[in-house]
């Protein structure tokens, strides 16, 4: 990243109308790790017609997702550097963020889209962009997706990512996915959610949408689950670190 693009997102601060557009918006954010199951639960809830897909703008290349190659404008508006820098100082950003040493960000005119449709805006983000978010708008629903435990959690990624990711870079997302729980236990930010049965968490989240709390009865339970996964990547990690 470079020294003027760190600078920009430092000092970046939203807008007093964006403030207004965010806090007269529905906007549901879905955070979990990697595998657990955000792709599949997005197809389904924008089959309702209840929700808009925000597409989040990355410096990042785009990379092999289920086999298939990322594409431009369907899975992220892929940008370089010098065009987030313009994005920053033209306050074209909800919020952005540095992950993994690319920029994250959610433009304006993607929640002015869901706004102007009558419609949930829905993305997928990381952690530090739900707490930018919440310093907006407390009320901006967010749902953690959890694998039911880390078995089943590793076969997904085995099936997801095959013999793609290196050890170091399976090291680093289990280092990320326990960072994420830490914030799921140590914040009131979000609901949690067990993605075991995709119906089941469906339904979980459309009591979240549509309940005047925004929360489920479910959350207790699946908030065990978060603190056993959390136990065991970090089991995992201490053994690798002693081999």
């Amino acid at each position: 990243m470079t020294s003027a693009l760190a600078s920009k997102l430092a000092t970046y601060e939203p807008t007093a109308e964006i403030h207004r557009l965010v806090k007269g918006t529905p906007i549901l954010l879905l955070v979990g790790p990697t595998g657990a199951g955000k792709d599949a639960l997005k197809e389904k809830l924008l089959k309702t017609g209840k929700f808009r897909h925000i597409i989040s703008h990355t410096t990042r290349p785009p990379r092999i997702n289920h086999g298939v190659i990322e594409q431009d404008g369907l899975d992220y508006h892929f940008i370089n550097k010098h065009q987030a820098e313009k994005m920053l100082d033209n306050k074209a950003l909800i919020e952005a963020k540095i992950y993994s040493g690319n920029l994250y960000g959610t433009s304006v005119a993607e929640i002015q889209a869901a706004h102007n449709e009558g419609k949930i805006a829905m993305t997928d983000i990381e952690v530090q962009g739900v707490a930018e978010y919440k310093t907006i708008d407390p009320g901006v629903m967010a749902v953690f997706l959890l694998p039911p435990d880390f078995k089943t959690w590793q076969e997904r990624l085995q099936r997801r990512y095959g013999d793609v990711v290196d050890a170091s870079d399976y090291r680093l997302r289990l280092q990320t996915a326990l960072e994420e729980l830490e914030q799921l236990l140590n914040t009131s930010h979000y609901v949690a959610v067990i993605n075991d049965n995709i119906s089941k968490a469906f339904e979980q989240i459309h009591t979240i949408t549509t309940s005047r709390s925004h929360t489920s009865p479910d959350d207790p339970a699946a908030r065990k689950v978060a603190k056993r996964l959390a136990q065991d990547i970090q089991a995992y990690l201490d053994r690798t670190d002693a081999s």
